[in-house]
């Protein structure tokens, strides 16, 4: 007898389901280090209170922080908020436990700025997008 098999759109709580299912496994492989994901997401606003930057980050179970996005808005770009920030972001995370730091930028964005900050490229997707790079960098925190 054949078991059938349907795919679906992920509804909630399918998402919490297999969020869940994955922490499960990898924590039955590797004992976790921190409870939980400590997000660490700041804003750098101007004077008028308008968000000229940001950074969404988080320390997961293993003491790594992972930078997901480094936004600085195009006008404020190259004065030092984006190093400011990440700066900022590295420290409150060293003092919450993490010894590394990663994350993937593309070859359009903003490579040399993590270069120049202490990161090292780690590997690389070429051609992605067509006639650029994706790029893997790490930086240890401790």
């Amino acid at each position: 007898m054949a078991t059938e098999f349907i795919i679906e759109p992920c509804e909630k709580e399918n998402i919490k389901k297999i969020i869940e299912g994955i922490n499960i496994y990898n924590l039955s492989k590797v004992a976790a280090l921190a409870d939980v994901w400590t997000p660490l997401e700041f804003v750098i606003k101007d004077e008028d209170g308008k968000e000229i930057a940001g950074i969404l980050a988080g320390i997961g179970y293993w003491n790594g922080l992972e930078i997901k996005i480094l936004w600085v808005s195009e006008s404020y770009r190259n004065k030092g908020l984006g190093s400011k920030l990440l700066k900022h972001t590295e420290t409150i995370a060293k003092t919450k436990g993490a010894t590394i730091a990663m994350l993937d930028t593309f070859d359009f964005q903003a490579e040399a700025f993590y270069l120049k900050n202490g990161y090292e490229a780690i590997g690389e997707i070429k051609d992605f997008p067509k006639g650029h790079k994706r790029i893997y960098l790490t930086k240890k925190l401790a």
